[in-house]
C-alpha cells in the first residue's frame, strides 16, 4: 500500500494559523474600536442633525376623512 502524507504542509500549519488569528483580532478590533467611536460620537452627529433639520408647516389645513 502506498501512504501519501503532506510533510511539507505541515510545517506550514504554525504560520497559517498566526495569519488566521491575526486576521481575526483584527477583524474584531476594528469592530469594536468602530463601535466605541459611534458611541461616543452619536451625541454630536445628533446635535447637528438638529440644526439642520427643516420642519415643514403646513400651508392649509385639511380635515382626514375615511370613506367606506
Amino acid at each position: 500500500m502506498n501512504r501519501t502524507t503532506f510533510n511539507a504542509i505541515g510545517g506550514w500549519q504554525p504560520f497559517f494559523f498566526c495569519v488566521g488569528m491575526y486576521v481575526v483580532a483584527l477583524f474584531f478590533s476594528i469592530f469594536v474600536c468602530s463601535s466605541i467611536f459611534y458611541a461616543f460620537n452619536a451625541k454630536s452627529q445628533a446635535k447637528a442633525a438638529e440644526k439642520t433639520a427643516v420642519i415643514a408647516a403646513p400651508a392649509t389645513n385639511q380635515l382626514a376623512s375615511v370613506n367606506h
